[in-house]
This record gives C-alpha cells, sequence and structure tokens, in this order.
C-alpha cells in the first residue's frame, strides 16, 4: 500500500520538527539539511523533487456540522459531517451522518439500513479502503459549511 504523499505545508512542518528534535539533542541541523533528509525519507533524490511531487494544502477540511454530499459503497448520499479529526498526512478520521438511511446491501432477501458510517478520508475525499471491484467505500464530492 502507498502512503500518500503529505501536502508541502505538513512536509515542510516535518522538516522543522527534525531540525528542532536534531539540534536539541546536541546534533547541529541547518533548515536545508532537514529538508533533504525528509525528501530522503519520503524516497525523493532531493528536496526540489519532493517539492514537485507534493501537492498544496489538501484539497478538504472538514469540521463538525459541515455539510457533505458523495458516495457510500456506490450509493449517493447528502448528509453532515457529526464529528472529525486531523490525522497524519492529512487524513481526516470523519464520522458521516448521512440525511436518509442507505441500504448496503444487494441481495432482494435482506437489507441492511445505515444512517451513519465511521470512515478515514484522504486529502481528496476518498477511502483508501475500496470494494472488491476497486471502489472507495467513501467518496466525498461536495464539501460546503453547513452555516
Amino acid at each position: 500500500m502507498d502512503i500518500p504523499l503529505p501536502s508541502r505545508a505538513a512536509l515542510k512542518a516535518q522538516a522543522k520538527r527534525l531540525r528542532a528534535a536534531m539540534n536539541e539533542a546536541g546534533t547541529p541541523c541547518t533548515h536545508s539539511q532537514a529538508l533533504e533528509t525528509v525528501a530522503r525519507q519520503w524516497g525523493a533524490r532531493d528536496w526540489n523533487t519532493l517539492h514537485a511531487r507534493a501537492q498544496d494544502e489538501g484539497q478538504h477540511s472538514y469540521h463538525p456540522g459541515q455539510r457533505v454530499s458523495g458516495r457510500y459503497l456506490g450509493h449517493r448520499f447528502a448528509g453532515f459531517v457529526k464529528s472529525a479529526r486531523l490525522m497524519p498526512n492529512g487524513r481526516h478520521a470523519l464520522t458521516l451522518r448521512f440525511d436518509d438511511a442507505i441500504d448496503v446491501v444487494a441481495s432482494r432477501h435482506f437489507s441492511a439500513w445505515r444512517k451513519q458510517v465511521n470512515c478515514v478520508v484522504d486529502q481528496r475525499g476518498r477511502t483508501l479502503r475500496t470494494t472488491s471491484n476497486g471502489q472507495p467505500h467513501v467518496v466525498i464530492h461536495d464539501a460546503w459549511s453547513g452555516k
């Protein structure tokens, strides 16, 4: 599994923390050295290469009460963010509350309705977990202020 590359701001913050830790430990480290070290940790030849690969700040930032819409297991939904927690690499742990319950079973013989789900989405609003056909469990298309 590939780990998504953090935003440029997150990479710079990582270098800043590295520099502070090294200097605190008595090993002098310049900001430039810290940037180059972070680049190598992420598999890049140098900082310029990593900087070119990284994106600007993530597209979405989620907060409780925010209205969202998208797809859950292939079914359209609209609802709101019940809880949100920022995680490493710009991901968000979310609890989504749907306006209308979604039947997540494809069978005609029984149903399993979901009104609320927990998920972890990346900067694009997609879960890393996928269905058997490779589609993300959750894809958030639109996020707007709930105010």
